[in-house]
């Protein structure tokens, strides 16, 4: 697999009564490759891994990449409570043609950081593809440090990038300085998108190519050429929808705006509920 870079879009987990909307997640895959973006991530927030069932998880990885046909590199989600299924995930996207999983050690205690070693240690015995280490405290309850997330990239086979996702520029820049530039990091908080890409982020890690796929494009082109004034103009235009995705829910929201688009992406499922219809007003003036 060629380096994981650019824009990599994070598709919704369309429901159907049965289960999970093969045909709808094929054609919200298809709008995604077709705007251009560099990856698909079936299964990050946006895809409601931590609401689905194993039948559920299989049944969207094994869409997910039938939809992208080898065409893009595939990064799944695979995180879970314990070691045992978070494995099982890992090792089910692996075998069913996935370029790399991404693993956040999600927890209701408080874990060491040599319980999150032995966590992805774990993971990365279990396969022969990339890890991207997931740093998320606001969702998985475990904040990893910059010197934690580049000592596991050295001392764990496929730990071989990171997602950093608090909005704490200073960690992303650490992440450099620990690893003299060769941990390659990836963008994973939407207001944070410029400055984080400025700083040298391999890449955005975001839903909003859903909605508004050619300015996130953009937007990391003029980066990668040095047209900063461009990427200025492009961020303060797409900013209101970024922070209005992230504040909302991202599954809500992004559910909410393709439907307002056209695509009949259908509802989150509970406790997650619609887009309330002021909501839905403001999504539509946000989507022009």
């Amino acid at each position: 697999m060629a380096p994981l870079h650019g824009i990599i879009g994070y598709p919704i987990t369309p429901f159907a009564d049965d289960g999970i909307d093969t045909a709808v997640l094929t054609a919200v895959i298809e709008r995604l490759v077709d705007a251009g973006v560099h990856a698909i991530a079936p299964l990050g927030s946006t895809g409601e891994l931590a609401y689905l069932n194993e039948r559920e998880f299989d049944t969207v990885v094994d869409a997910a990449v039938a939809a992208v046909a080898g065409r893009l590199p595939v990064l799944v989600g695979v995180s879970d409570l314990t070691t045992a299924t978070t494995v099982r995930r890992a090792r089910y996207a692996a075998q069913a043609g996935a370029d790399a999983v991404m693993v956040a050690p999600v927890s209701y205690w408080k874990l060491s950081e040599r319980e999150i070693t032995t966590h992805y240690a774990a993971v990365s015995d279990a396969v022969d593809i990339d890890i991207v280490a997931y740093n998320n405290p606001a969702t998985s309850g475990v904040d990893m440090s910059p010197e934690l997330l580049v000592a596991m990239s050295e001392d764990i086979e496929h730990v071989t990038m990171v997602k950093e996702s608090t909005g704490d520029l200073t960690r992303m820049l650490r992440i450099a300085e620990l690893s003299d530039g060769r941990l390659p990091f990836f963008n994973g908080s939407n207001p944070l998108v410029l400055d984080a890409l400025r700083a040298g982020a391999a890449g955005w890690c975001t839903a909003a190519p859903n909605l508004r796929p050619k300015p996130c494009l953009d937007l990391y082109t003029a980066v990668i050429a040095g047209d900063l004034d461009a990427a200025q103009a492009l961020y303060d235009d797409l900013k209101p929808l970024l922070t209005f995705i992230v504040a909302g829910g991202l599954a809500t929201t992004v559910k909410a705006g393709l439907d307002l688009l056209g695509v009949p992406a259908g509802t989150p499922r509970r406790p997650l509920l619609p887009l309330e219809e002021s909501g839905r007003a403001e999504l539509r003036s946000l989507l022009g």
